[in-house]
């Protein structure tokens, strides 16, 4: 039985592991796979489906694919951006019209998690978006409302007192967020998501990945040099995951795969349970050697 762990204040009991919804939607992967990859998701212990209005296809897929187990899961997803991040519309209708178009997609009439997706400080001084989101809770359109996003524009909205959740980069290679939001966020009660939280296996083949999104993150890596990332790819990346899931107030760790047997692997790598505290100290202390200011969460 995979742990879990109450989300903030929030009545949700969260697998540490989560289903992230960006890869199915950025790839063409067969509907019969997406179909089994969810539900053996599901079957593996997961109850947290996470995704956006801005993961292309992502959310029809997740609705046709699991829909029939709604009360299995809690289903999280993001707005602000959309269509494959290529427009954004922060106002209020905006917004609710991107949630109720998000609701019809996912085939279902509530959302356990709206969040506002790496939504900018000066838009969440206009106060549109928050007040969307509000309207929206009130309106039975989901039940608890969150932000996504990093660095500043994250700590800026905890002190805006107005969301019931985080989700922020936290990973070995992404370490801004530890000092910077998440004790904020557990003082207010917060529930914080891990999102990129095995800073996506960045090393996993031993060359610069072919993927942009991953670079910041081979770099820095190259640069840290941890000792355990010249391991079997399996404990390097379940220390990388323990690690994560080690940091104080994190309740869950987002991860996004398109391999349906992928999830009884991720669980076995947490089978030791929390990484021991000799080793967080050496990934912390080597971070706070070899970073600089430049190195802030990544979206």
């Amino acid at each position: 039985m995979m742990e879990k762990r109450r989300l903030g204040k929030t009545d949700m009991d969260v697998s540490v592991l989560g289903f992230g919804g960006a890869e199915i939607g950025a790839q063409q992967i067969a509907r019969e796979t997406i179909t089994q990859l969810l539900n053996s998701a599901l079957d593996a212990g997961l109850n947290v489906i996470d995704t956006a209005s801005a993961y292309w296809t992502s959310e029809l897929m997740i609705g046709e694919a699991v829909s029939h187990r709604r009360r299995e899961f809690y289903l999280l997803t993001k707005c602000g951006a959309t269509d494959g991040f290529s427009r954004y519309d922060w106002s209020k209708s905006g917004v609710l019209s991107q949630i109720e178009r998000s609701l019809k997609n996912l085939k279902t009439d509530y959302l356990d998690l709206i969040q506002l997706h790496s939504c900018e400080i000066a838009e969440l001084k206009k106060g549109e978006a928050i007040e969307a989101l509000r309207v929206a809770r009130d309106r039975g359109y989901s039940r608890y409302i969150g932000y996504s996003g990093d660095s500043k524009a994250a700590k800026y909205a905890i002190e805006t007192g107005a969301f019931d959740t985080l989700q922020t980069s936290i990973s070995i290679a992404d370490q801004e967020a530890i000092e910077l939001t998440l004790p904020l966020a557990k003082s207010s009660g917060m529930g914080v998501i891990a999102k990129r939280p095995i800073a996506n296996a960045a090393w996993r083949t031993g060359q610069k990945p072919a993927e942009s999104y991953h670079h910041t993150y081979w770099d820095r890596l190259k640069r840290l040099d941890y000792d355990f990332l010249k391991n079997d790819l399996q404990n390097s990346i379940s220390t990388a995951l323990r690690f994560t899931l080690s940091q104080d107030g994190v309740a869950t760790a987002i991860v996004g795969t398109t391999r349906p047997d992928r999830w009884r692997e991720n669980a076995d790598l947490l089978a030791e349970g929390p990484l021991d505290a000799a080793n967080i100290a050496k990934i912390r202390a080597r971070w706070m050697k070899v970073a600089d200011n430049r190195w802030i969460g990544q979206v």
